[in-house]
């Protein structure tokens, strides 16, 4: 799932209730450390990490553990 920025349809919060916006978010994974700009719900401020993300830059974290 790859999540379109420009959507007609807005994301919503589960929790909240309230419209996600996209967000300059600092991410932490396995000790590794970026920023990103993923939709963020501004309430509770979790994120939907999208498939882009998960299995390319955190997918990278990994792989510099595993090399180790």
């Amino acid at each position: 799932m790859n999540i379109d920025k420009e959507e007609k349809t807005p994301w919503i919060c589960d929790k909240c209730n309230k419209k996600l916006e996209l967000r300059q978010v600092k991410v932490l994974y396995l000790g590794g450390n970026f920023e990103v700009e993923l939709m963020q719900c501004p309430e509770c401020k979790m994120v939907i990490i999208d498939e882009g993300l998960a299995l390319g830059k955190m997918k990278e974290v990994e792989k510099g553990l595993e090399d180790k």
